[in-house]
Protein backbone atom coordinates (compact mmCIF):
# COMPACT_ATOMS: atom_id res chain seq x y z
CA UNK A 1 0.00 0.00 0.00
CA UNK A 2 1.38 3.60 -1.40
CA UNK A 3 1.67 6.51 1.59
CA UNK A 4 -0.69 9.44 1.03
CA UNK A 5 -0.02 11.59 -2.18
CA UNK A 6 -0.05 14.66 -0.32
CA UNK A 7 2.24 13.87 2.13
CA UNK A 8 4.59 12.13 0.12
CA UNK A 9 4.47 15.59 -1.80
CA UNK A 10 5.37 17.34 0.90
CA UNK A 11 8.26 15.04 2.60
CA UNK A 12 10.02 15.42 -1.02
CA UNK A 13 9.56 19.30 -1.34
CA UNK A 14 11.36 19.29 2.28
CA UNK A 15 13.84 17.09 1.11
CA UNK A 16 14.36 19.35 -2.29
CA UNK A 17 14.50 22.23 0.09
CA UNK A 18 17.23 21.28 2.31
CA UNK A 19 19.38 19.87 -0.45
CA UNK A 20 18.90 23.13 -1.63
CA UNK A 21 19.93 25.23 1.41
CA UNK A 22 22.54 22.60 1.94
CA UNK A 23 24.08 23.40 -1.72
CA UNK A 24 23.59 27.11 -1.21
CA UNK A 25 25.39 27.25 2.42
CA UNK A 26 28.21 25.16 1.02
CA UNK A 27 28.17 27.66 -2.31
CA UNK A 28 28.66 30.81 0.12
CA UNK A 29 31.01 28.95 2.64
CA UNK A 30 33.67 31.24 3.42
CA UNK A 31 37.61 29.72 1.21
CA UNK A 32 39.67 27.48 3.02
CA UNK A 33 42.32 29.45 5.34
CA UNK A 34 45.55 30.50 3.49
CA UNK A 35 48.66 30.66 4.96
CA UNK A 36 51.25 32.71 3.15
CA UNK A 37 55.53 32.84 4.25
CA UNK A 38 57.55 35.96 3.33
CA UNK A 39 61.42 35.29 3.51
CA UNK A 40 63.37 39.10 3.95
CA UNK A 41 66.37 40.27 4.98
CA UNK A 42 66.87 42.18 8.05
CA UNK A 43 65.86 45.40 8.44
CA UNK A 44 62.28 44.89 6.84
CA UNK A 45 60.69 43.34 10.58
CA UNK A 46 59.15 46.67 10.80
CA UNK A 47 57.70 47.30 7.35
CA UNK A 48 56.03 44.02 7.23
CA UNK A 49 54.70 43.89 10.75
CA UNK A 50 52.83 46.89 10.31
CA UNK A 51 51.73 46.07 6.27
CA UNK A 52 50.78 42.09 6.90
CA UNK A 53 47.82 42.83 8.92
CA UNK A 54 46.25 45.61 6.80
CA UNK A 55 46.57 43.42 3.70
CA UNK A 56 45.37 40.15 5.44
CA UNK A 57 42.26 42.75 6.30
CA UNK A 58 41.92 43.74 2.97
CA UNK A 59 42.34 40.36 1.71
CA UNK A 60 39.36 38.74 3.88
CA UNK A 61 37.14 42.04 2.66
CA UNK A 62 37.83 41.59 -0.60
CA UNK A 63 37.23 37.37 -1.10
CA UNK A 64 35.99 36.52 2.49
CA UNK A 65 39.41 34.20 2.89
CA UNK A 66 41.39 34.14 6.23
CA UNK A 67 44.80 34.81 5.75
CA UNK A 68 47.91 34.31 8.19
CA UNK A 69 51.39 35.48 6.62
CA UNK A 70 54.51 34.67 8.45
CA UNK A 71 57.52 36.44 8.49
CA UNK A 72 61.51 35.32 7.99
CA UNK A 73 64.55 37.36 8.59
CA UNK A 74 67.75 37.01 8.06
CA UNK A 75 70.68 38.06 6.15
CA UNK A 76 69.17 38.46 2.47
CA UNK A 77 72.08 35.94 1.01
CA UNK A 78 71.69 33.59 4.02
CA UNK A 79 68.13 33.91 3.30
CA UNK A 80 68.08 33.01 -0.37
CA UNK A 81 70.12 29.85 0.40
CA UNK A 82 67.77 28.68 3.03
CA UNK A 83 65.40 29.25 0.06
CA UNK A 84 67.66 27.15 -2.48
CA UNK A 85 67.52 24.70 0.38
CA UNK A 86 64.10 24.19 0.27
CA UNK A 87 62.43 26.76 2.68
CA UNK A 88 58.39 26.96 0.89
CA UNK A 89 58.69 30.85 0.59
CA UNK A 90 55.54 31.79 -1.87
CA UNK A 91 57.60 35.70 -1.65
CA UNK A 92 60.57 36.47 -1.47
CA UNK A 93 61.30 40.41 -0.30
CA UNK A 94 65.35 40.55 -0.45
CA UNK A 95 67.51 43.52 0.12
CA UNK A 96 69.32 42.91 -3.53
CA UNK A 97 68.32 41.80 -7.20
CA UNK A 98 71.43 39.08 -7.34
CA UNK A 99 69.55 37.08 -4.53
CA UNK A 100 66.60 36.79 -6.16
CA UNK A 101 68.25 35.94 -9.56
CA UNK A 102 70.24 32.89 -7.41
CA UNK A 103 66.75 31.61 -7.10
CA UNK A 104 65.81 31.72 -11.12
CA UNK A 105 68.81 30.43 -12.25
CA UNK A 106 70.00 27.95 -9.81
CA UNK A 107 66.78 27.07 -8.42
CA UNK A 108 64.25 27.47 -11.39
CA UNK A 109 61.95 28.72 -8.74
CA UNK A 110 60.42 31.24 -11.08
CA UNK A 111 61.31 32.86 -13.95
CA UNK A 112 64.17 34.53 -15.32
CA UNK A 113 62.44 38.06 -16.47
CA UNK A 114 60.54 37.70 -12.82
CA UNK A 115 61.63 41.79 -12.99
CA UNK A 116 59.64 42.61 -15.45
CA UNK A 117 56.29 41.33 -13.20
CA UNK A 118 55.67 44.26 -11.13
CA UNK A 119 56.49 47.93 -11.60
CA UNK A 120 59.62 49.70 -11.11
CA UNK A 121 61.97 46.30 -11.83
CA UNK A 122 59.93 44.85 -9.16
CA UNK A 123 61.05 47.37 -6.23
CA UNK A 124 58.60 48.70 -4.50
CA UNK A 125 60.58 50.86 -2.23
CA UNK A 126 64.29 52.51 -2.35
CA UNK A 127 66.64 52.99 0.72
CA UNK A 128 70.16 54.56 0.71
CA UNK A 129 73.54 53.91 2.91
CA UNK A 130 74.05 56.65 5.38
CA UNK A 131 76.46 56.64 8.25
CA UNK A 132 75.21 56.44 11.73
CA UNK A 133 77.44 58.03 14.52
CA UNK A 134 77.81 58.68 17.84
CA UNK A 135 75.63 62.12 19.63
CA UNK A 136 77.25 64.24 19.22
CA UNK A 137 79.20 63.65 15.91
CA UNK A 138 82.89 63.19 18.22
CA UNK A 139 85.13 61.98 15.46
CA UNK A 140 83.04 64.78 12.64
CA UNK A 141 82.59 62.14 10.40
CA UNK A 142 81.01 63.83 6.87
CA UNK A 143 82.72 62.26 4.43
CA UNK A 144 83.82 58.63 2.75
CA UNK A 145 87.54 59.32 3.94
CA UNK A 146 86.59 60.10 6.85
CA UNK A 147 86.11 56.32 7.50
CA UNK A 148 89.84 56.05 7.31
CA UNK A 149 90.53 58.09 10.69
CA UNK A 150 93.02 56.14 12.94
CA UNK A 151 92.21 54.57 15.05
CA UNK A 152 88.30 54.57 13.71
CA UNK A 153 85.98 51.70 14.60
CA UNK A 154 83.87 50.53 11.15
CA UNK A 155 80.70 48.60 11.99
CA UNK A 156 79.25 46.79 8.12
CA UNK A 157 78.05 43.55 7.79
CA UNK A 158 79.84 40.45 6.41
CA UNK A 159 78.95 41.13 2.45
CA UNK A 160 79.53 37.75 1.55
CA UNK A 161 75.80 37.06 3.96
CA UNK A 162 74.24 40.40 3.43
CA UNK A 163 72.52 42.84 1.34
CA UNK A 164 73.04 45.43 3.16
CA UNK A 165 76.88 44.41 3.52
CA UNK A 166 77.07 44.32 -0.32
CA UNK A 167 75.48 48.19 -0.64
CA UNK A 168 77.53 49.35 2.13
CA UNK A 169 80.46 47.85 0.11
CA UNK A 170 79.99 49.07 -3.12
CA UNK A 171 78.66 52.74 -2.15
CA UNK A 172 82.20 53.17 -0.26
CA UNK A 173 83.61 51.48 -3.72
CA UNK A 174 82.09 53.86 -5.57
CA UNK A 175 83.15 56.50 -3.63
CA UNK A 176 86.48 55.93 -3.88
CA UNK A 177 86.59 55.96 -7.30
CA UNK A 178 84.54 58.93 -8.13
CA UNK A 179 87.17 60.59 -5.32
CA UNK A 180 90.00 63.09 -7.61
CA UNK A 181 92.19 61.09 -8.82
CA UNK A 182 90.45 58.02 -8.03
CA UNK A 183 91.02 54.49 -10.41
CA UNK A 184 90.60 50.86 -9.31
CA UNK A 185 94.05 50.95 -7.78
CA UNK A 186 92.63 53.55 -5.01
CA UNK A 187 89.50 52.09 -4.94
CA UNK A 188 91.07 48.51 -3.74
CA UNK A 189 93.62 51.09 -1.59
CA UNK A 190 90.78 52.23 0.19
CA UNK A 191 88.96 49.01 0.74
CA UNK A 192 91.28 47.34 2.52
CA UNK A 193 91.64 50.32 4.80
CA UNK A 194 88.16 50.25 5.69
CA UNK A 195 87.92 46.83 6.12
CA UNK A 196 90.65 46.78 8.21
CA UNK A 197 88.72 49.06 10.38
CA UNK A 198 85.51 46.73 10.79
CA UNK A 199 86.07 44.98 14.13
CA UNK A 200 83.57 42.33 13.62
CA UNK A 201 81.57 41.60 10.41
CA UNK A 202 77.80 40.25 11.60
CA UNK A 203 76.36 38.14 8.97
CA UNK A 204 73.27 40.44 8.59
CA UNK A 205 72.55 44.53 8.61
CA UNK A 206 70.20 43.79 12.15
CA UNK A 207 73.24 42.01 14.05
CA UNK A 208 75.45 45.25 12.95
CA UNK A 209 72.72 47.55 14.52
CA UNK A 210 72.62 45.44 17.51
CA UNK A 211 76.59 45.13 17.82
CA UNK A 212 76.64 49.23 17.50
CA UNK A 213 73.80 50.76 19.24
CA UNK A 214 73.46 48.25 22.57
CA UNK A 215 76.61 46.63 22.45
CA UNK A 216 78.34 49.75 21.88
CA UNK A 217 80.87 48.75 20.14
CA UNK A 218 82.71 50.99 16.63
CA UNK A 219 82.83 54.73 16.45
CA UNK A 220 80.71 54.72 12.81
CA UNK A 221 77.63 52.29 11.68
CA UNK A 222 77.37 51.58 7.93
CA UNK A 223 73.44 51.32 7.47
CA UNK A 224 70.57 50.94 5.48
CA UNK A 225 68.94 54.63 5.91
CA UNK A 226 65.47 53.32 7.05
CA UNK A 227 67.92 51.31 9.87
CA UNK A 228 69.90 54.51 10.69
CA UNK A 229 66.15 56.45 11.40
CA UNK A 230 65.10 52.94 13.19
CA UNK A 231 67.43 52.80 15.40
CA UNK A 232 67.57 56.46 15.96
CA UNK A 233 63.87 55.98 17.08
CA UNK A 234 64.66 53.32 19.21
CA UNK A 235 67.27 54.74 21.20
CA UNK A 236 65.56 58.19 21.99
CA UNK A 237 66.80 61.82 21.79
CA UNK A 238 70.76 62.30 22.52
CA UNK A 239 72.28 58.89 21.65
CA UNK A 240 72.78 58.73 17.87
CA UNK A 241 73.12 60.96 14.57
CA UNK A 242 72.41 60.05 11.27
CA UNK A 243 74.84 61.50 8.64
CA UNK A 244 74.45 61.48 5.01
CA UNK A 245 77.37 61.22 2.78
CA UNK A 246 77.66 63.56 0.14
CA UNK A 247 77.21 60.46 -2.22
CA UNK A 248 75.67 57.31 -1.88
CA UNK A 249 74.18 54.70 -3.80
CA UNK A 250 70.73 53.65 -5.19
CA UNK A 251 69.58 50.90 -2.54
CA UNK A 252 66.69 48.62 -4.68
CA UNK A 253 65.46 46.06 -2.71
CA UNK A 254 63.44 43.68 -4.80
CA UNK A 255 59.95 41.34 -4.38
CA UNK A 256 58.84 38.48 -6.22
CA UNK A 257 56.71 35.60 -5.74
CA UNK A 258 57.75 31.75 -6.47
CA UNK A 259 55.96 30.42 -9.39
CA UNK A 260 56.97 26.90 -8.48
CA UNK A 261 55.94 27.13 -4.63
CA UNK A 262 52.41 29.09 -5.13
CA UNK A 263 51.72 26.70 -8.06
CA UNK A 264 51.93 23.45 -5.71
CA UNK A 265 50.38 25.52 -2.69
CA UNK A 266 47.94 27.64 -4.91
CA UNK A 267 48.59 30.48 -3.29
CA UNK A 268 49.36 32.52 -6.53
CA UNK A 269 46.82 34.69 -7.08
CA UNK A 270 47.23 35.93 -2.95
CA UNK A 271 50.73 36.27 -3.29
CA UNK A 272 50.90 38.51 -6.28
CA UNK A 273 48.30 40.65 -4.52
CA UNK A 274 50.07 40.52 -1.59
CA UNK A 275 53.10 42.54 -3.52
CA UNK A 276 51.16 44.49 -5.73
CA UNK A 277 49.49 46.01 -2.47
CA UNK A 278 52.87 47.64 -1.21
CA UNK A 279 52.59 49.56 -4.71
CA UNK A 280 49.07 51.13 -3.77
CA UNK A 281 48.80 54.38 -1.65
CA UNK A 282 47.69 52.62 1.77
CA UNK A 283 51.26 50.35 1.04
CA UNK A 284 53.28 53.76 -0.02
CA UNK A 285 52.18 55.10 3.07
CA UNK A 286 53.54 51.74 5.50
CA UNK A 287 56.72 51.97 3.57
CA UNK A 288 57.40 55.58 4.43
CA UNK A 289 56.44 55.49 7.77
CA UNK A 290 58.86 52.41 7.90
CA UNK A 291 61.49 54.74 6.78
CA UNK A 292 61.69 53.38 3.18
CA UNK A 293 61.52 56.10 0.27
CA UNK A 294 58.32 55.58 -1.66
CA UNK A 295 57.53 55.85 -5.11
CA UNK A 296 54.00 57.85 -5.75
CA UNK A 297 54.02 61.25 -5.31
CA UNK A 298 51.21 61.58 -2.59
CA UNK A 299 53.67 59.50 -0.55
CA UNK A 300 56.75 61.55 -1.16
CA UNK A 301 55.00 64.43 -0.38
CA UNK A 302 53.93 63.52 2.63
CA UNK A 303 57.48 61.81 3.31
CA UNK A 304 60.23 63.41 1.51
CA UNK A 305 61.06 65.83 4.03
CA UNK A 306 62.36 63.16 5.85
CA UNK A 307 65.04 62.18 3.55
CA UNK A 308 67.58 64.40 2.70
CA UNK A 309 68.98 65.07 -0.65
CA UNK A 310 71.94 63.04 -1.57
CA UNK A 311 73.27 61.63 -5.06
CA UNK A 312 72.65 58.68 -5.10
CA UNK A 313 74.73 56.28 -7.98
CA UNK A 314 72.92 53.69 -9.71
CA UNK A 315 74.87 50.10 -9.78
CA UNK A 316 73.59 49.39 -13.43
CA UNK A 317 76.01 52.12 -14.52
CA UNK A 318 78.54 49.75 -13.15
CA UNK A 319 77.45 46.66 -14.59
CA UNK A 320 74.68 45.67 -12.31
CA UNK A 321 74.65 42.78 -10.06
CA UNK A 322 75.29 40.46 -12.34
CA UNK A 323 78.85 41.77 -13.10
CA UNK A 324 79.27 42.79 -9.04
CA UNK A 325 78.58 39.62 -7.76
CA UNK A 326 81.55 37.61 -8.87
CA UNK A 327 83.78 40.23 -9.23
CA UNK A 328 83.16 41.28 -5.53
CA UNK A 329 81.81 38.37 -3.81
CA UNK A 330 81.98 35.07 -5.29
CA UNK A 331 84.28 32.99 -3.56
CA UNK A 332 88.46 34.25 -4.35
CA UNK A 333 87.15 37.53 -5.53
CA UNK A 334 87.95 40.78 -4.71
CA UNK A 335 86.20 41.18 -1.15
CA UNK A 336 88.14 38.05 -0.28
CA UNK A 337 91.85 39.13 -1.47
CA UNK A 338 90.98 42.41 0.56
CA UNK A 339 89.62 41.40 4.18
CA UNK A 340 91.42 40.37 6.79
CA UNK A 341 89.83 39.26 9.97
CA UNK A 342 90.93 41.18 12.89
CA UNK A 343 93.17 39.21 15.23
Amino acid sequence: MTGHPTRRSALVGAAAAAAAASAAGQAWAEPAPVTLLNVSYDPTRELYKAYNPVFAENWHRRTGQTLTIEQSHGGSAKQALSVLNGLQADVVTLGISGDIDELAQKGHLLSENWQSRLPNQSTPYHSTVVFLVRAGNPKRIRTWADLLQPGLQVITPNPKTSSGGRWNYVAAWIAALKAPGGSEASARAYLERLYRAVPVLDSGARGSTTTFAQRGVGDVLLAWENEAFLAQQELGPGKVEIVTPPLSVLAEPPVAWLDTVTARKQTTAVARAYLEGLYSERGQEIIGQAFYRPLTLKAQARFGARFPHVPLVNVRDYGGWARLQPQHFADGALFDQLYRPVK
